[in-house]
């Protein structure tokens, strides 16, 4: 009786948790999308309340992005880490140049979905 709980458990909860864990990915690919389109108030729409009170306007986080994020504005390749259930989901993002730069997202969870709260560049360790 167990094996046939824990078999119905992996064939229809694996689905919904994989489901689960792509919304993050969906709202940062859409962001990263607005980006590349230069379209900032699209891409502040993205953002958290408290990024979004931070900066005030999509024209100032607009300049902080090209600034301090070039290789998120214009990325040359995007891919989405496999991190588990999180709301710190991992990318490896290829710039312009074809340097490689590992960003970790801090996302937040509202009544309206999932914003971006944060993105911090993880140094890298070792060689």
């Amino acid at each position: 009786m167990r094996s046939i709980l824990f078999t119905f458990v992996l064939l229809f909860a694996a689905p919904f948790a994989v489901a689960q864990s792509t919304e993050p990915q969906k709202v940062i690919a859409a962001q990263i999308d607005a980006f590349q389109d230069d379209d900032f108030d699209l891409a502040f729409t993205f953002a958290s309340p408290t990024i979004q009170s931070i900066f005030l306007s999509s024209e100032q986080f607009g300049n902080m992005v090209v600034n301090g994020y070039p290789m998120v504005w214009r990325p040359k390749a995007v891919r989405y880490l496999d991190t588990p259930l999180t709301n710190r989901p991992r990318l490896l993002i290829t710039d312009q140049q074809g340097r490689l730069h590992l960003l970790e997202y801090d996302m937040v969870q509202g009544a309206d979905g999932w914003r971006i709260n944060g993105v911090q560049i993880v140094p890298a360790s070792g060689a």
